[in-house]
């Protein structure tokens, strides 16, 4: 079925409710296991609508936020959310007490019980109020973002549209759009740090009311981290430091020597990669298309069914336009067994890594659609992002037919982009962890402290006041993840790390490299992050020596890669 023929109607909210205790009740009654795994299998059916109900008004509204019926359906779902909630949780404690639970574990493996017990650590009625006041104030930074009108060279842009002018080769034209950019976020600076302290402070009162000091440990559990701890993340920060920053700062070394810039540069000097410009796909959205078709078809026959069935149904809709919320994601839609993609092409390298690294996404669920419990279709945040970043080297054999001359300059961006990225990910985080450590900071302290550890994980960026917005700290209120998903941006860079190993892998044996991933991906959510990697003959991230070796094998890789002609 196509997107456009999927059928969306507001549910009856009580009757939802009805239905969730009714299935509970049943579950708890049940006279043996198989009468408990027909409800089990029951509320599955049931869940999996709700959850396409609600995704298809979210996808709906996000295409167009100025749509006033979505608008509608979308507010529908922030209050909705939180009171089904705590049907689910009795639900879950059901299970969790259930005398059939060895059964289920038998049939349906352990995980579901063990993340069940992280789930019910993230929920009391008591702070349903604080979670639909979350939900509005997400959309309202999303609208807010949506909206944006910025005047640049005597026309108005979004800020997607905006960003190909700041990779512009023209020094003066790339500042510019850099500074227009900023200025838009500068004028409503009001509006982003009120939104932003009231969900630090809603988020540390979430916390606070289930017992936690604060919001770190409710933030994990909402993470559904399940396999590694706080104290992990900060070994993995501490080694990003030690061994990732000064290849990292090597890079950017080398960049400014090619532009002939002095080091450390500004931000929009660091966004220009060589002199000639940055790696541009050279064909249309529907020619970019076309080759991720190509790709697919050569990768794999299951890598061929899935993206054509994508283009085929209308799953991907990736261009920008007018009131369109910014950046991309995948989701999926239970009833139909399909994944969609949502993202905004601009002109950039960007669009290519859509098609690759969000249907790495969507190819991963593809391949576990019929898992039971529907939990299992995806496994956690930074299992998922390793389908996706590895994705992206598999296209490599492709890339001429996406970049044309620009080849060469797209598999050296790339690489030192995926090294480069990891720091300013972890910088992220760092933040994060101390805004929820100290959540009556005023917003210029918050300010501070981005600008602080940009000089720690980011020491390239020249923070002279040339484009103030960036320069005095108070860039990371782009970070759309800051806002609306608090501790999720690490998960990319424990992800990325282990994506460099399978493009070593990829340098040695192709066919070996996508056995790993299929054996990876196929797991789906059936496994802890940890587990999935040890299965499919990977090292863990939060060993040491793995972000070493893989910084050093990316290193040297560079150094040797011929950039001569390319300026």
């Amino acid at each position: 079925m196509k997107f456009s023929e999927m059928a969306y109607e507001r549910p009856d909210l009580e009757a939802l409710k009805q239905q969730m205790a009714e299935l509970t009740k049943r579950l708890q009654n049940a006279a043996d296991y198989p009468a408990a795994r027909e409800v089990f299998l029951e509320k599955e059916r049931f869940m999996r609508h709700v959850s396409t109900l609600s995704t298809l008004a979210s996808i709906r509204h996000s295409i167009d936020t100025r749509d006033a019926f979505y608008d509608g359906e979308a507010a529908f779902w922030n209050a909705a959310s939180p009171q089904l909630e705590e049907y689910a949780q009795a639900w879950t404690r059901a299970m969790l007490d259930s005398p059939y639970r060895p059964d289920f574990t038998a049939e349906y493996g352990a995980l579901m019980f063990q993340n069940a017990e992280l789930e019910q650590k993230t929920f009391s009625p008591e702070i349903i109020p604080e979670l639909q006041r979350e939900n509005d104030l997400t959309q309202e930074y999303e609208k807010l973002l949506a909206s944006a009108q910025i005047p640049f060279e005597g026309k108005t842009y979004t800020l997607s549209q905006i960003t190909p002018f700041k990779n512009d080769p023209d020094d003066a034209r790339r500042l510019a759009a850099w500074r227009a950019e900023g200025q838009w976020y500068r004028d409503h600076q009001d509006k982003l740090d009120g939104i932003y302290d009231e969900l630090v402070h809603l988020r540390d009162a979430m916390g606070r009311k289930l017992g936690y000091d604060g919001y770190t440990e409710l933030g994990y559990y909402r993470m559904g981290r399940n396999c590694y701890t706080k104290a992990d993340v900060e070994k993995f920060r501490a080694a990003v430091v030690r061994y990732l920053v000064p290849v990292a700062d090597r890079i950017y070394r080398k960049q400014a020597a090619r532009l002939g810039k002095t080091y450390p540069m500004s931000f929009a000097d660091n966004a220009l990669q060589f002199r000639s410009g940055n790696p541009k796909p050279c064909g249309t959205p529907e020619e970019i298309l076309a080759q991720g078709r190509r790709f697919y078809d050569a990768l794999s026959p299951e890598t061929g069914e899935f993206f054509r069935m994508m283009t085929d149904c209308e799953l991907l809709d990736v261009l920008s336009t007018e009131g369109k919320a910014g950046g991309g994601y995948c989701t999926s839609l239970g009833d139909y067994g399909v994944p969609f993609i949502f993202a905004n092409f601009n002109g950039t390298q960007h669009d290519v890594e859509v098609v690759t690294h969000e249907a790495g996404h969507a190819f991963a669920a593809y391949c576990n659609r019929t898992r039971v419990p529907a939990s299992y279709i995806w496994p956690s945040l930074e299992a998922c992002e390793v389908h996706s970043m590895s994705m992206e080297f598999f296209a490599w054999p492709w890339a001429e037919g996406f970049f044309g001359q620009d080849t060469r300059k797209f598999y050296y961006s790339h690489l030192s982009g995926a090294l480069t990225f990891i720091p300013y990910g972890t910088l992220v985080d760092h933040f994060q962890h101390v805004v929820y450590e100290k959540p009556d900071m005023t917003p210029i302290e918050r300010h501070a402290v981005w600008r602080e550890l940009l000089g720690v994980y980011m020491p390239w960026m020249k923070l002279d006041g040339e484009i103030p917005f960036y320069s005095d700290g108070e860039g990371w209120q782009r970070q759309h993840h800051i806002y609306s998903s608090p501790f999720y941006y690490i998960d990319y860079c424990l992800a990325q790390t282990v994506a460099l190993q399978f493009w070593a892998k990829l340098q040695a044996d192709r066919k070996d490299a996508w056995a790993h991933y299929m054996a990876y991906t196929k797991q789906g959510g059936s496994r802890v992050f940890t587990e999935l990697l040890q299965n499919a003959g990977l090292d863990s991230p939060f060993a040491e020596s793995c972000l070493r070796t893989a910084c050093a094998a990316a290193d040297r890789w560079l150094e040797d890669f011929d950039l001569s002609g390319i300026v």
